[in-house]
């Protein structure tokens, strides 16, 4: 014992600075080992969270192609059809024409110039009008299917768990989906009388100077197409337009009121979607960038109206005004064709400008 004693006296100081660093030691061991062990958890957690990201990206990705592809392939086609063959019914231009192959030598002067002016203006309006209607109508379609992508997109960043996929996310109620992509037909249905009217207005103000015997080459076409586009989108109220493609503002459906009673009903809910869906599409279609998508795409079109037009009948070259409205009646056809077929639909889609509209309407969007 003496001997533990007198080593403890000469080492203590020595024994207790060993000991201390020991501990000391074994504490910042222990400390490092934990944070270790946390910094992994966290880069675990990170990681996960970016392949989280990166499955949520690829899957709204390839959901944003299958939209694209929707207005492209199922409700472009059909509006189409609806309106192509609701504008040969309301503008009767073959008539005209029958009546003036008929009338050969028959038909006195005055009557045979007043049918070759009234072919003039029907055969303008009927071509600018299929030009207007095809181009507005494509980007309305796709600004629709866009909107309801929106949604889902909106819901799935919400709510969007490891466990669960987009396809298993019932979103919107189907029925609710076809009434807001149905809505398409208004403009074959509802808007048309008033579309024409309002087009054939700015037609005859445009080709009031206008004789049958003046020439035409493919730009002064151009400029004339242009100019009574113009003269069109500029009547009337700002973005009146809009109201051909969909129903008026003040007597869109609203939801009901729900004011009788505490709880509303599932009808009330389903109006409230649809009436919100409706409402967001008219804030697109009536905003400066929408506005300068169309009037981008309707130039190109008109661009390309021209290039068929003198691929068809060397218009490069002139021709009499009386000789261009035949040729006129030929590529009306080609302007509302299927989408697989229509040079004007592809162009459109291809536009860099509408690419660019479409891809920040889909995924710029308040969370």
């Amino acid at each position: 014992m003496d001997l533990i004693r007198s080593f403890w006296r000469k080492h203590r100081k020595k024994i207790l600075v060993t000991t201390t660093c020991l501990g000391s030691g074994y504490l910042l061991y222990k400390l490092y080992n934990a944070h270790t062990r946390s910094l992994a958890d966290l880069e675990r957690e990170l990681a996960d969270e970016r392949h989280n990201d990166e499955i949520i990206k690829t899957q709204m990705k390839a959901h944003f192609e299958n939209i694209q592809m929707i207005a492209d392939v199922t409700t472009l086609p059909h509006a189409l059809r609806r309106l192509s063959s609701r504008i040969a019914e309301e503008i009767h231009v073959s008539s005209v024409m029958e009546t003036l192959s008929k009338g050969k030598g028959t038909l006195v002067p005055s009557e045979k110039l007043h049918l070759w002016n009234e072919l003039k203006i029907l055969s303008f309006t009927r071509m600018v009008l299929s030009l207007w209607s095809v181009t507005m109508l494509s980007l309305y379609i796709r600004v629709q299917v866009n909107v309801l992508g929106r949604h889902l997109y909106i819901d799935t960043a919400r709510g969007l768990t490891t466990s669960h996929l987009l396809e298993e996310l019932d979103l919107i109620d189907r029925e609710e989906e076809k009434k807001f992509l149905t809505s398409a037909d208004y403009l074959a249905t509802n808007g048309m009388p008033s579309l024409i009217s309002d087009m054939k207005r700015a037609v005859k103000e445009v080709l009031k100077g206008k004789q049958l015997k003046d020439v035409l080459t493919t730009r002064s076409l151009e400029e004339t197409v242009i100019r009574i586009l113009d003269v069109f989108m500029s009547k009337g109220s700002p973005h009146h337009w809009v109201d051909y493609l969909m129903m008026a503002q003040d007597t869109t459906m609203s939801p009901r009121d729900t004011t009788t009673t505490s709880v509303p009903s599932s009808d009330d809910a389903t109006v409230s979607k649809l009436h919100q869906l409706i409402n967001e599409t008219r804030e697109v279609l009536t905003s400066t960038e929408f506005t300068n998508v169309a009037e981008i795409s309707l130039k190109s079109c008109t661009l390309a109206l021209g290039e068929e037009m003198e691929k068809q009948t060397g218009l490069a070259a002139g021709m009499q005004l009386a000789k261009l409205l035949p040729q006129i009646e030929k590529i009306v056809p080609e302007i509302s064709a299927v989408p697989d077929e229509n040079r004007f639909l592809q162009l459109i889609r291809d536009l860099p400008e509408v690419q660019l509209f479409f891809t920040l309407l889909y995924s710029n969007m308040p969370l």
